[in-house]
């Protein structure tokens, strides 16, 4: 259903995920302060490209393989306060990639951002779109490591929000093409609930084989990390939750 926030609207009857709590934590969480060009992974609806706008003054590139998700993002773009610095680019991110890297414009991004699918295995959506949002058979971890690893600045960052147990695949993947673990939140939806949600930021940080899985262990990985609970057990937003989103929320 369609979503307002303080000061854009999504509409995102046609895509395969709609607006979740999930996008927009990564959106309010992502490090943008020296952004200046954005890439958007998977835009869907467009919500991330569209709280990268509102909170930074960067150029925004969205790539996004399904039709009707992309024609979404561009009449999202269109009405809101920043289309002039939004783009959206209808195609997979590998044969963006290739494109992008190969063109006489080519400037790597200093920020990415991404909510990739996730699912490896397990029952898929019956709607094609939203399965294709939900699983990884179009867009595996692997691929989007080396696609963010070609198309990051050297001292930029990418952005991400996984399940808990999707994050050593990832961290894995990353560490073999070179990029490393800069800082994580586990998210808790509930007080004195385990965190299910992960959201972290990769930078280039090339590794010796033999370092990989002494840095991927759970001591070293605790120097990363903080931890973000969403409400607590009255059901109410956390004061945390409200400082990091209500710039967005209407209600907030």
């Amino acid at each position: 259903m369609p979503f307002t926030f303080k000061q854009f609207h999504v509409d995102d009857r046609r895509c395969g995920m709609p607006v979740s709590t999930d996008g927009v934590l990564l959106g309010a969480w992502a490090d943008l302060s020296q952004a200046k060009r954005i890439l958007d992974i998977g835009a869907g609806s467009g919500l991330l490209s569209l709280m990268a706008a509102q909170r930074s003054l960067a150029t925004i590139d969205a790539v996004e393989i399904d039709a009707f998700a992309a024609q979404a993002s561009q009449l999202n773009f269109t009405a809101s306060p920043w289309s002039h610095r939004l783009s959206i680019h209808h195609t997979g991110i590998l044969d963006y990639t290739a494109q992008y890297l190969t063109s006489d414009v080519a400037v790597l991004y200093d920020h990415i951002i991404c909510n990739p699918p996730y699912f490896e295995s397990g029952p898929r959506a019956d709607c094609n779109s939203r399965a294709q949002a939900r699983h990884t058979q179009q867009l595996d971890f692997k691929t989007l490591m080396q696609c963010i690893q070609k198309l990051l600045a050297t001292s930029a960052m990418a952005s991400l929000i996984l399940p808990q147990a999707s994050l050593d695949k990832v961290l894995i993947e990353a560490n073999l093409v070179g990029l490393g673990l800069t800082h994580k939140t586990d998210i808790v939806g509930v007080v004195g609930k385990p965190s299910k949600l992960v959201m972290i930021a990769l930078g280039h940080q090339p590794l010796e084989t033999t370092q990989l899985h002494s840095r991927l262990n759970s001591v070293n990985r605790a120097a990363y990390t903080n931890q973000l609970t969403v409400r607590d057990q009255q059901n109410r937003y956390t004061q945390e939750m409200v400082a990091l989103t209500q710039e967005f929320y209407l209600a907030m």
